[in-house]
């Protein structure tokens, strides 16, 4: 993936080695105002991991002073990749909102360690990358990247991009009020090979191939083997193939984020199409 072009984020907050321990639980059923914090733990299913690891409370977490620092980032490979990547996500999406009249404000990229306090409660390392729509950022311990290679068999750096732009998606649906229109439930996620879960997260990985074409036309990111690359992340992160490691078969009645086919044919689908209107998932017979 080449990064030459690319401009570095400056909505960072960045809380590296802040020590933060967020402490306490929470039981199966869970009760969330707005339905907003319920898109935190179908978000946190990105990677197949149970959602009580993310969230120890379900309330805000206190207000804090966000560090935006133009430097942030320097003394880490991995971080100053994350944070161009989000600058590209700021550069594509900008101008294509407002093309459609929606008003585009950037998400924060927050590096982390181990736990977190976030606006929809704590979030933790084992959850994986996540975005929280109470407070608009992406979070993200950096860690994640050697997982990504080792457990899911998706090395290089453009199957870390599809991480960061698929989470980019869900800030980009928040915007465009998909997280309020589709009324999910308030006692946890719809699950199902059609449910809405499903829908919203073939839509992020929609949007992820979308960023993708943008990126490559503006920037040349492309490079040989990227694609597959991402492909490899899309299907490794499918719910019959996690459910295949985890349990040894699959049950489709309890997907949350589609299938390793649909993950990766969404994703392909906003890499050829160009246009977010190929990336309506919601409305689509078949998925």
């Amino acid at each position: 993936m080449r990064l030459d072009d690319l401009r570095p984020s400056e909505n960072v907050d960045d809380r590296r080695g802040e020590g933060y321990g967020g402490g306490g639980s929470f039981g199966p059923r869970m009760v969330f105002g707005g339905g907003l914090g319920l898109v935190v733990i179908l978000i946190s299913l990105f990677f197949g991991v149970d959602p009580t690891l993310l969230l120890n409370g379900a309330g805000p977490a206190p207000e804090r002073q966000i560090r935006r620092d133009a430097g942030s980032c320097a003394d880490n490979a991995d971080c100053d990749f994350a944070r161009r990547v989000i600058g590209s996500a700021e550069d594509v999406w900008s101008p294509l909102l407002a093309a459609q009249g929606v008003r585009f404000t950037p998400a924060v990229f927050t590096p982390y360690d181990y736990a977190t306090p976030t606006g929809c409660g704590t979030g933790q390392s084992s959850a994986g990358p996540f975005y929280c729509p109470g407070d608009q950022h992406i979070y993200l311990d950096l860690s994640f990247f050697d997982e990504l290679s080792q457990r899911f068999g998706a090395p290089g750096k453009f199957a870390r991009a599809y991480v960061i732009a698929h989470e980019y998606g869900h800030h980009i649906q928040n915007l465009m009020g998909v997280m309020d229109r589709r009324g999910m439930g308030s006692y946890g996620p719809q699950s199902g090979a059609e449910s809405e879960s499903v829908r919203t997260e073939l839509q992020a990985d929609c949007y992820a191939g979308f960023w993708a074409f943008h990126a490559n036309q503006q920037f040349r990111v492309i490079e040989s083997g990227d694609v597959e690359g991402a492909i490899a992340a899309a299907s490794g992160v499918g719910d019959d193939t996690l459910q295949k490691e985890g349990q040894g078969y699959v049950v489709p009645d309890s997907f949350t984020h589609g299938s390793s086919a649909q993950r990766v044919r969404w994703f392909q689908r906003g890499l050829d199409g160009g246009r977010v209107e190929v990336c309506d998932t919601f409305s689509a017979r078949s998925l």
